[in-house]
């Protein structure tokens, strides 16, 4: 867990008035953790209640205003006429990549600002700027993505520049032009490449003039249907059509055969029009075994442009990344070689300035690439680049802002070792990887080696290297490489996740001499997080890093479904051992075991009960499911912390003589079987809103983390006093739908009074920018409507009851 001194920055940023500000130690590049940098923050100034969330004219102060540096000669070093870094900075973002930008600005002595919507009041970003201004309330569209709050705060701090992160404003052309015509520098490509870029149609046809390699299809301006039948009847089926504004798989769909086209043109141009504004589509030939490969390439004002080299991004969920690694597995150095020189070559084709990605669709069976899109920002997998560079990458983007040349040649960028990120999400991905919000209940992470990225010495300038020679290389795996891990997050313990924004919770990033070291790097990070309080995607991480055909390099975008039995294996009923150390904590939090050092009577006599001194308690505890039957475990204290226990299961099984005591309140360590371990076990509360039921999400979960990583999770049932009140409330209707998850209601769709027929959509939440249509389960009469358009349920919240037809008579 990353500690921060949250009382103390809180209380001030409650304050309504300006508070100067105090000193902070700035970070040094060598800091072996990522939690040294947070122990710094002590107090901070914030401006919270001086701006009130609402846009108003402000007197814009005089400021020194900075831009680009006129060009000098072409270097690859950096010289004495390097220009400085600017003094202050705003970072338009949230989350882990806001957290990000500001630890870079720390190390050069840079100024930061945060912008914050007002549920994120005193998260992580917030607290660690030098200033944080509210700029709206929660939706992305009243705050984040208000330009003109963002120009306004820049005035108002004296922010010379602004940092977008990715996301949010980052590739808005139209945001970079109003920054430069404010006098403000866009730490970023000029809008001209955004444009150009932005667009899938219009960035293929730059390609193909430029020589990059583009998937065969239609990319033209006629979207008669027809027309676009007859391109997919050239091209060869399977064929791909996408929305030429899209992303995130919105407005995608595979064609294999022609019966298929026309509807799936219809569905891909609605879902592109609702999505993007924008309904024109694309159609390419799909590979079947496709990778995705990425280069992340980087650009200055002076005319240098370089690959750091080429990432993996091929496993993915609703087509979004969720694990990468760099370099990619399988390449050969000439193949390297030529993606990154078409890389390049495609930064030039617009005159791209800054980091950018460039990202290839890669044939598994022909090894043939091909140009798919250019992200013209920093990705969020940028991390694991400046692993195996040693480089920090936001410190080039500053440092190329201000005007500055690359301060590495092509030749001089090393390509060490390599590296993988796991991306921690707050989402099931046994239920479709259905985005998750609520409090961190609990964290607590493995503690990082790193901050930045290792240093690794720059390779000499040689002038006489070809710049294709400069390019052709394997990863040096024959240096030693210690082991290496960093924490990118942008939340803490007790912080909020969300419905807003992306449910990414943090990335663990690892580097190793070679794959296989870096893989087990890997697994060990991911066995230390432990997260309570929303479901997290780390068992399915751990389940994907261990993966035969994932070890073995056997990458593609189709992995997980490929995989899906061996990544999603049958949920095991718990052990007796499980269930009889789950029992002990439920019994020794309730009669704790005292240890002291003072001698005194109370401390020294054992407490007495009438009818004799033995302990004997039953509990009942299931497995997190509703259908699943509860367990009886008998416990009987023979001594202070020695018990005899007995498991009622279907093969039930006794313990004799175990030692047990709670080291902490989440930590119970036990010698169970001759064994000695210590495992974690979190209690988890139902909300207080849901009433007793036989649904596991109205009673008290416990959440068991073994010594190797793996999570079960227990309910204990509530008596059956509880339930006679409760009167079992969440299975009374057969037509009542809750909320599966907290939420915002996006539409209501029926009143009272309404028959609707079984499988008729009645009410659409959205969480984490994704939407869930709950439909009707029985045929009836909606009798009740328990939620609005606009409002926040909590999962389990009662949203609609059906009265359905049985019932009616």
């Amino acid at each position: 867990m990353i500690p921060t001194n949250r009382t103390a920055a809180s209380s001030l940023l409650r304050s309504s008035t300006h508070v100067h500000h105090i000193p902070r130690t700035l970070l040094a590049a060598d800091v072996s953790s990522s939690t040294k940098y947070a122990r710094t923050l002590q107090t901070k100034a914030s401006v919270v209640g001086s701006m009130g969330c609402q846009p108003r004219m402000l007197i814009q102060p005089a400021v020194v205003r900075r831009r680009f540096a006129t060009a000098t000669p072409n270097t690859p070093t950096l010289s004495s006429e390097r220009k400085p870094h600017f003094d202050k900075i705003l970072i338009a973002n949230r989350g882990e990549i806001a957290c990000r930008v500001i630890r870079t600005a720390k190390k050069l002595g840079i100024k930061t600002v945060a912008v914050y919507s007002e549920v994120d009041t005193n998260s992580l970003h917030v607290l660690e700027a030098d200033e944080a201004y509210c700029i709206g309330p929660a939706p992305s569209a009243e705050s984040y993505l208000r330009m003109d709050k963002i120009i306004e705060v820049c005035h108002r701090s004296g922010a010379q520049a602004v940092h977008p992160g990715y996301g949010f404003l980052s590739e808005n052309a139209k945001f970079a032009e109003r920054l430069a015509e404010e006098g403000i520098v866009f730490i970023g490509p000029p809008s001209s490449a955004i444009v150009s870029m932005g667009s899938k149609s219009e960035s293929k046809n730059i390609m193909s003039a430029a020589g990059v390699p583009c998937v065969p299809g239609y990319h033209g301006a006629n979207q008669d249907a027809d027309l676009l039948f007859a391109e997919a009847e050239k091209i060869g089926y399977p064929v791909l059509i996408k929305a030429i504004h899209g992303g995130g798989g919105k407005g995608m769909r595979v064609v294999s055969s022609p019966s298929q086209f026309t509807d799936a043109l219809a569905s891909a141009q609605r879902e592109s029009l609702k999505s993007f504004g924008d309904a024109d589509v694309l159609v390419e030939k799909y590979i079947e075994r496709p990778r995705h490969v990425e280069v992340q390439v980087f650009a200055d004002t002076l005319g240098n442009t370089v690959s750091l080299w080429e990432r993996d991004c091929s496993v993915q969920r609703r087509n979004q990344k969720i694990i990468e690694e760099a370099p990619a597995p399988g390449l050969s150095p000439e193949l390297r070689a030529d993606l990154s020189s078409k890389a390049v070559a495609a930064a030039k084709a617009v005159n791209y300035v800054g980091a950018g990605t460039v990202e290839f669709i890669f044939d598994n069976d022909t090894e043939n690439f091909f140009f798919m899109e250019m992200n013209t920002r920093l990705q969020v997998e940028h991390p694991v680049t400046e692993m195996i560079t040693g480089l920090d990458l936001v410190e080039w983007q500053l440092e190329v802002a201000a005007g500055n040349p690359l301060p590495l040649s092509q030749a001089q960028i090393p390509l060490v070792g390599h590296a993988f990120e796991a991306r921690i999400y707050a989402e099931n991905p046994r239920n479709d990887f259905l985005p998750d919000s609520g409090p961190l209940l609990y964290l607590d992470t493995p503690k990082p080696t790193h901050v930045f990225a290792p240093p690794i010495p720059s390779l000499p300038n040689t002038d006489s290297c070809s710049e294709l020679d400069s390019v052709k290389r394997s990863p040096d795996t024959s240096t030693y490489v210690a082991p290496s891990m960093r924490l990118e997050q942008g939340f803490t313990q007790g912080a909020q996740i969300g419905v807003f924004y992306d449910p990414m919770i943090a990335k663990l990033v690892v580097h190793g001499r070679d794959r296989p070291s870096a893989l087990r790097a890997l697994r060990r990070a991911l066995e230390g997080y432990k997260v309570v309080g929303v479901s997290t995607n780390v068992e399915f991480l751990r389940m994907l890093a261990g993966n035969e055909a994932f070890v073995n390099g056997e990458v593609e975008t189709g992995f997980i479904k490929k995989h899906y039995e061996d990544l999603f294996p049958a949920v095991e009923s718990p052990s007796a051992e499980l269930l009889a150390q789950a029992a002990l904590f439920v019994a020794l939090r309730e009669h704790p075991i005292q240890s002291t050092s003072l001698s005194t009577p109370w401390t020294t006599l054992t407490s007495r009960r009438f009818g004799g001194d033995i302990y004997e308690r039953t509990i009942s505890i299931q497995l997190d499911d509703a259908t699943a039957e509860p367990t009886r475990v008998s416990l009987k204290s023979i001594s202070p912390g020695h018990f005899d226990i007995a498991v009622h299961s279907d093969t039930p099984k006794t313990f004799t003589g175990v030692s047990a005591r709670l080291v902490s309140p989440t930590t119970l360590s036990t010698t169970l079987n001759g064994a000695s371990t210590e495992i974690t076990i979190v209690s988890q509360h139902p909300p207080v809103s849901l009433s007793a039921s036989r649904a596991t999400n109205s009673m008290e979960r416990l959440h068991v983390f073994s010594a190797s990583g793996n999570k079960t999770t227990l309910a204990v049932p509530p008596p059956a006093y509880l339930l006679s009140l409760g009167q079992d409330a969440l299975t009374a209707s057969k037509g009542a739908l809750r909320a599966p998850m907290p939420s915002l209601v996006v539409e209501v769709k029926v009143s009272i009074g309404d028959r609707v027929e079984k499988g008729q959509p009645v009410v659409v939440l959205e969480s984490m920018k994704t939407e869930t249509v709950l439909r009707a389960e029985v045929a009836g009469v909606v009798s009740a409507v328990g939620c609005a358009k606009g409002e926040m349920v909590e999962e389990g919240q009662e949203l609609v009851d059906i009265k359905d037809k049985e019932e009616e008579q």
